[in-house]
């Protein structure tokens, strides 16, 4: 007995049915946060910068990590190893003061012979309380406005000046001395007379061996030039 012919179409319909019943199915389920996410977890943990080492070459920070993440640190900063503390100054200390006059026509005899044959004669003051002796020693020249030095027999030729102590400097075995103000002299051998007195008062005054006097900025040779 012959079999039945089944329609060709009809297999053909059935299979595309199926298969558009298989797209049309239900949805998959949608993915989770730590399924769609794993790293976010891992750069969210609080200790994953705080337990690298700050030394370690290997603890760089990842691409998840902002910088700003990790707290600055409210320490103060500390000075440098190499600073080295500022000197002191100079030790107080009381002591008299040795100030220059000049004896008249006295040709070396007394101290340092200075021009018209006069002589720089060293004088000292009552003790004195300072810190820089140049200072105190070349204000007291200044300060004294009495021709003679009381009945020593010596000279002030700089008892009509009017001048001002402004600093000292000391380099070397040289001091240097910057003064204000005006000369007023009482004739040409006062001129070697008030130079003298400056300049032996203040290389007493700091143990140099040479003395450089500038008034109002000029050498002091400037100044007293009778040119």
């Amino acid at each position: 007995m012959a079999r039945p012919k089944i329609p060709v179409f009809s297999v053909l319909g059935l299979s595309g049915l199926m298969v558009l019943t298989g797209c049309f199915g239900p949805p998959a389920p949608a993915p989770t946060a730590t399924s769609a996410a794993p790293t976010t977890t891992a750069s969210a943990s609080p200790t994953s910068t705080t337990t690298a080492s700050p030394t370690s070459p290997a603890a760089t920070p990842t691409a998840t990590v902002p910088p700003t993440s990790v707290p600055p640190s409210s320490a103060p900063a500390s000075p440098p190893p190499t600073a080295e503390p500022a000197p002191p100054g100079l030790p107080e200390q009381v002591a008299p003061l040795t100030v220059y006059y000049v004896a008249v026509g006295n040709n070396g005899v007394a101290g340092p012979a200075i021009g018209c044959g006069d002589s720089a004669v060293a004088t000292t003051t009552a003790p004195v309380r300072f810190t820089d002796q140049v200072g105190p020693s070349i204000r007291t020249l200044l300060a004294n406005k009495s021709r003679d030095v009381g009945l020593s027999g010596l000279v002030n030729a700089l008892y009509q000046s009017n001048l001002a102590y402004v600093g000292g400097e000391l380099n070397g075995s040289t001091i240097a001395i910057w003064l204000t103000g005006q000369f007023m002299l009482g004739g040409v051998c006062d001129v070697p007379r008030a130079k003298a007195q400056l300049e032996y008062t203040a290389m007493a005054a700091s143990g140099a061996t040479s003395a450089q006097v500038f008034v109002n900025g000029r050498p002091i040779d400037e100044v007293l030039s009778l040119k």
